[in-house]
């Protein structure tokens, strides 16, 4: 028994709407970087999704890359948030845009 192509592409959709959400509502910035996760995954849903349909394998190795991408994003998100937060003491969105100079 196997998924319509079309109810994958749905759930994508509705995982990448979530984490707009996430991203515009929220301002903390651990939220919002796991929002941007949530938004790769659900390209990378789609992804797998069309290349499943199509019988390609080019849709899942793209998909390789970009957790690849993801992986260093969030390495590289994640020290600098524990940077902001020894210096201010809050990572609150707001406060960080204070940094500039």
């Amino acid at each position: 028994m196997t998924v319509p192509v079309e109810y994958v592409i749905a759930l994508s959709g509705v995982l990448f709407v979530l984490g707009v959400l996430g991203v515009l509502v929220r301002r903390n910035a651990i939220v919002m970087f796991m929002s941007v996760e949530l938004m790769l995954n659900a390209a990378n849903l789609a992804f797998i999704a069309f290349a499943r349909a199509r019988l390609a394998l080019s849709g899942q190795v793209f998909v390789f890359f970009v957790i690849a991408v993801a992986a260093a994003e969030v390495a590289v998100g994640l020290a600098l948030l524990v940077s902001i937060f020894r210096s201010r003491h809050s990572i609150d969105v707001d406060q960080v845009s204070s940094l500039k100079g």
